[in-house]
């Protein structure tokens, strides 16, 4: 996929209008959370159901679940990931309640940084002139940048795959950037969480997919000096196997 959406003009009317109506967050009802989907699947964002909240709980059957609504509810979630408008529209109907994801490392990453450093370090791209594409805001307090994929190199040594999601567990010990490359995923907007939070965009699909070492110095910096010296995690790269 091009780095401006494959050129659909069309689309990005439409996403500039349902995002100058509110955010998804506060958009209408179910036929604007199955708009900002649908928008999402045809900007190329592979989807699957994920968990819901239940209260402060998570729908799934996992007692002490440890990323509450933030997981896909199958295990086949890479290769049931689809933009496939007729099979989102019959997921959104027929589970209401469900969360979805978008797979990483097919088309598109994602660099996830404490929300904090991630307003910052936008608000210094953004006055730098940087091109930023798609961000969205966690109010569990992370702040999500989408960018093009690294792909899939010649040499498969030269790009790493992101467990950071697959092993939830180990979250908390990478509290700085976490990249979302090959193997991972996010919650994609409009997205409930426990308790009364949201995932929501700051900027939409409107603005074109950037390539991902244009922001990640910036990010980096502002990950270094909010997480600070109490983490050894600072600034964290994603895992290698």
């Amino acid at each position: 996929m091009s780095a401006d959406f494959g050129g659909r003009t069309g689309l990005r009317d439409r996403l500039s209008e349902w995002l100058r109506k509110g955010r998804p967050k506060e958009a209408a009802g179910e036929d604007g959370r199955e708009s900002l989907l649908l928008a999402a699947a045809d900007a190329g964002l592979p989807l699957a159901p994920a968990a819901h909240p239940v209260g402060y709980r998570c729908s799934c059957d996992r007692v002490g679940c440890p990323t509450p609504a933030r997981h896909p509810v199958s295990f086949a979630w890479q290769t049931q990931s689809t933009t496939d408008r007729a099979q989102l529209e019959r997921w959104v109907r027929h589970q209401p309640q469900a969360n979805f994801i978008t797979a990483t490392g097919m088309v598109h990453d994602v660099l996830d940084v404490p929300l904090d450093a991630g307003r910052e370090a936008l608000r210094r791209l953004l006055d730098a002139g940087v091109e930023v594409g798609p961000v969205a805001e966690s109010d569990d307090g992370r702040m999500l940048f989408f960018t093009l994929t690294r792909g899939t190199p010649e040499q498969e040594d030269e790009w790493w795959p992101c467990e950071l999601d697959c092993h939830p567990e180990t979250m908390d010990e990478h509290p700085g950037l976490r990249w979302h490359c090959r193997g991972s995923y996010v919650l994609v907007p409009p997205a409930r969480l426990p308790g009364e939070g949201t995932v929501h965009w700051v900027r939409g699909l409107e603005h074109p997919l950037p390539d991902p070492l244009t922001l990640l110095e910036t990010l980096t910096d502002a990950c270094a000096r909010h997480v600070g010296e109490e983490s050894d995690h600072a600034g964290a790269w994603p895992l290698r196997r």
